[in-house]
């Protein structure tokens, strides 16, 4: 502990002489009766240590009493300084938050900022690649300890991530830790890797578009991976039990939520939808997401590419360029280079929107069970418009958290019914057991395990 010091320097524990205001001590001299070795003496200087001590203590103890009154809080002190203590707590917490969220940071003041983009260059992901498809086949065969197939499955990386900075609305943190929980179990369940990005890999495709170079970069780097599949962080398995049917897209690279009708007929912004999309690992993809970039841009570029999205797509309101009016546009106006390799997919849900799902979900356990993918179990939650980590949102909060809230215990009783429990309700995080322990566990593992369950899918058109 370190000494507390006296107004005049010296340690406040410091022995005081026999002049001061402390305890008395007694002084020999020559003429005391007692000789050079009196025994007044020692007695004085033990009583004197014995003081020292007590004092010590009190001091430890008066430190010891603030610590704890800035620790445990008011509630149980009760002292105001106890309260300024908490609110010096809180500023500065609330201080740091401010600091992570500021967009100032000293290295970046040498890099070009927003708008500096010459308006006429054509922005590019990376170096131009034509021949991925030969370099990717040597890479393999050059390392077979890393397959692209494994058990008889093409392997799939599942990318997903949010934006670096905490999240406007503190809840929305949480909430997004329940949606990597969710989509974790799902890829533990079914052998796919995960990758959560909070990394924006390039600041001038950041928003919608900060998926386009982090999904580039995945494929350079995991030559092994045949397909990389985004995912927003806002969507959520809800069949856990779904698999995605590989085998029918064999002859194609992009796989896509969306309807025909609404694409070729209607040309409208909302027939697709990027929250949810496999990409394989090919040249052309490579080439797709080359020519899908150039609009991403921030500044000029983005707001001009806006203008032209917003004419071309019906329905589509005035605003900048995002990444999926972007890709239907890109497909539309270039459909003989595109579409022979896009496969639009709406027999299951690989995005389902929210609104007309989550208040079926009794309807649903009542009647159908996990493994369908469709109407009738969505494989997909998506909550579009919710934004429960910005400070904005198309809906009202309250609604979208306990909408969120159902989705995922509908989802994680899926995964806890193998452990033998489930959530008391679609609303509540408690937990209740749903059947007894055996000595026969396995037969439990046999009946409920998700990584056994035969896949029901609907016959293609």
């Amino acid at each position: 502990m370190k000494k507390k010091m006296g107004q005049d320097g010296s340690p406040a524990h410091k022995r005081p002489s026999g002049s001061g205001g402390g305890l008395p001590t007694t002084t020999l001299t020559n003429g005391g009766g007692r000789g050079g070795r009196g025994g007044l003496l020692p007695r004085g200087r033990q009583m004197q240590k014995t003081f020292n001590n007590i004092k010590i203590t009190i001091l430890c103890g008066f430190v010891t009493i603030l610590v704890l009154r800035g620790t445990i809080g008011v509630g149980n002190l009760g002292s105001s300084s106890a309260d300024a203590v908490n609110q010096n707590i809180i500023e500065e917490t609330n201080r740091i938050l401010a600091e992570i969220r500021s967009d100032s940071d000293p290295t970046d003041l040498d890099e070009p900022q927003e708008g500096d983009m010459n308006p006429n260059a054509t922005y590019v992901l990376g170096p131009k690649i034509t021949d991925w498809d030969s370099q990717r086949k040597v890479w393999l065969n050059q390392n077979p300890e890393f397959p692209s197939t494994v058990n008889g499955k093409a392997r799939i990386l599942l990318l997903t991530g949010s934006p670096p900075k905490p999240c406007d609305n503190p809840i929305g943190d949480h909430y997004l830790l329940k949606s990597v929980k969710n989509k974790i179990d799902y890829c533990r369940l079914h052998g796919i890797e995960i990758v959560y990005n909070m990394a924006h890999l390039d600041k001038e495709l950041a928003g919608y578009w900060a998926k386009l170079p982090m999904i580039r970069r995945l494929m350079l780097s995991h030559p092994e991976v045949e397909w990389i599949w985004w995912m927003d962080s806002d969507a959520l398995f809800t069949d856990i039990l779904f698999q995605i049917p590989l085998a029918r897209y064999q002859k194609h690279n992009l796989v896509i939520h969306g309807y025909p009708d609404l694409l070729f007929d209607q040309k409208s912004w909302i027939a697709l939808n990027t929250g949810s999309f496999l990409l394989r690992n090919c040249q052309w993809s490579l080439d797709l997401l080359d020519a899908w970039a150039p609009m991403g841009p921030k500044g000029p570029i983005r707001d001009e590419a806006g203008k032209v999205l917003t004419a071309y797509l019906k329905g589509r309101p005035a605003f900048e360029a995002d990444d999926q009016s972007a890709l239907i546009y890109l497909l539309l106006s270039q459909k003989d280079t595109w579409m022979e390799k896009v496969f639009v997919e709406n027999q299951y849900y690989l995005h389902g929107f929210w609104e007309g799902l989550v208040d079926r979900y009794e309807e649903m356990i009542e009647k159908y069970h996990p493994g369908l993918g469709d109407e009738r179990w969505p494989f997909v939650t998506h909550f579009v418009g919710c934004k429960p980590c910005g400070s904005y949102a198309d809906y009202a909060v309250e609604r979208c958290l306990k909408s969120m809230e159902r989705a995922f215990n509908f989802a994680d009783n899926q995964v806890l019914k193998l452990y033998g429990f489930s959530h008391r309700g679609l609303l509540s995080p408690k937990i209740k057991r749903i059947r007894n322990e055996t000595v026969s566990p396995l037969e439990f593992v046999d009946k409920f395990d998700i990584r056994r369950t035969p896949v029901e899918t609907k016959p293609q058109n």
